[in-house]
């Protein structure tokens, strides 16, 4: 494990410097869920690629930018999903964008995820790294650095309401309409990982990515997303749900589904969790 956390840690390197250097022009392809693939997002995809394959503990890898699995070592122990650059049409107006890796035994699912870890190119770059608890580092001259041990409050102060907001259900755009009147703060970038980011380190909120009429199944990928997330916001004492149930109890039948997604602290998610059992 310390060697892929090694190996996350170099590619965060080389797409800090693509980032401050790159193309951010579309490219003339599409990826295996129809969205016209950037540049960046196609070097990025290859650096974390390359790095991957010298790792002999890495059996098999399946990015979001792939149609399918690439398997790299018969004998590797773990399998890894990962986004890339998640948000990264936000890099030509400057905003934080992030790459996402789920760390899987045996097969790709939930309730195998075993470990996590997203980074924030922002200001600074952080990374953070879920396994039995969830810490954070910083990339301090050229090296990842220790800085915090990251734990969610019982409750939160954000509000983080994703997807087409004229999709949504009526009971949900309540819900939304409802934490604000109860005196949460808008934070939303449209970067899940600068979001999720922000309501980790602040403590606790909300973050909503529901089912809607023009996506059901939401938009956010389970494999590559939505799981790691899921593990980071269990391990800092907060929750990842469905609506219904834990996002880790979420069957997968084939990598690249979706989920509606909900995470947050334990008094947003309980309020999620009884509305939703009351109008679905």
């Amino acid at each position: 494990m310390q060697e892929i956390i090694k190996a996350i840690e170099e590619s965060a390197i080389k797409i800090k410097y693509l980032i401050e250097t790159g193309d951010t022009g579309k490219s003339e392809s599409e990826n295996s869920t129809g969205d016209t693939q950037l540049k960046l997002d196609i070097e990025s995809d290859e650096i974390i690629e390359d790095i991957f394959k010298k790792i002999p503990s890495i059996k098999a890898i399946v990015s979001e930018e792939q149609e399918a699995i690439v398997n790299l070592h018969e004998n590797g122990k773990y399998l890894i999903a990962y986004d890339p650059l998640d948000g990264s049409s936000l890099v030509d107006v400057n905003l934080s964008v992030g790459s996402i890796f789920g760390i899987y035994e045996n097969e790709f699912n939930a309730k195998n995820i075993v470990a996590s870890v997203y980074v924030v190119f922002g200001p600074r770059v952080e990374m953070v790294v879920t396994t039995t608890d969830v810490k954070m580092y910083r990339l301090l001259n050229g090296e990842f650095k220790f800085i915090q041990n990251i734990k969610l409050n019982e409750k939160g102060k954000l509000n983080a309401p994703g997807s087409t907001q004229n999709c949504w259900a009526p009971f949900h755009k309540q819900l939304i309409d409802d934490i604000f009147n109860d005196g949460y703060r808008l934070r939303y970038s449209g970067g899940m990982v600068p979001d999720l980011h922000q309501i980790l380190l602040k403590g606790g909120g909300l973050f909503s990515y529901p089912g809607t009429s023009d996506r059901p199944k939401g938009k956010l990928r389970q494999l590559f997303e939505v799981f790691p997330f899921a593990l980071a916001y269990e391990k800092a004492g907060g929750q990842a749900v469905d609506g219904f149930k834990r996002v880790l109890e979420v069957q997968t039948s084939h990598i690249h589904d979706t989920t509606p997604c909900f995470f947050g602290s334990n008094t947003e998610i309980k309020r999620v969790l009884e509305v939703y059992s009351k109008n679905v």
